[in-house]
Formats: structure tokens, sequence, C-alpha cells
């Protein structure tokens, strides 16, 4: 399972862990990955997705999973976000 947001596209960064002597080792730096269980008004089920905390917010924000697919554009979701996507739209 790949360290990306199924919903954001958020992924690991590269970067340097620097001492206090200005020594550089190389990190990465994982985003904060949570696996949600949403529930789907429209689909009438269950979803679980491996999402990101800022996401988390931004689909409380937009009042549900339903809208939140609605309103985002596509390229950023993952392929099984794609899919319940589309499924929510052709229930509309």
């Amino acid at each position: 399972m790949s360290r990306k947001c199924e919903l954001t596209g958020k992924s690991s960064l590269k970067g340097h862990k620097v001492s206090h002597a200005n020594n550089k080792a190389k990190r990465k730096f994982m985003p904060n990955l949570k696996k949600v269980t949403f529930k789907s008004d429209i689909l009438k089920r269950n979803i679980r997705l491996n999402v990101s905390n800022s996401a988390l917010r931004t689909v409380d924000y937009k009042g549900g999973l339903d809208f939140y697919l609605k309103s985002v554009r596509s390229f950023k979701l993952s392929s099984k976000a794609k899919k319940l996507k589309s499924r929510i739209l052709a229930k509309t």
C-alpha cells in the first residue's frame, strides 16, 4: 500500500534532517494518513479510504463524502475514488 492520500493525492516528500551542527541527513516527510470509514448517503453504504488529516477536515467542511467528491477535480483522486465519484454522479 502506498503512503498516498486517496482523496487529495498527497504523498511523501524528501528533504534533509538538519542537526544543530548543520549536518544534513536525508529523510522522508510522511503525510498524516488515517484509515477512515465514510458513510455515503447516495450509495447507501460505508466506504473505507486511506486519507490525510487535512482531507478529512475538508470532507467534514464540505458536508460529507458525496458533496466532496462532486466538487473535487478527478485528477487528484485515486482510481478507487474516481469510481466512487462516477457512481455518485450517475445516481444523482
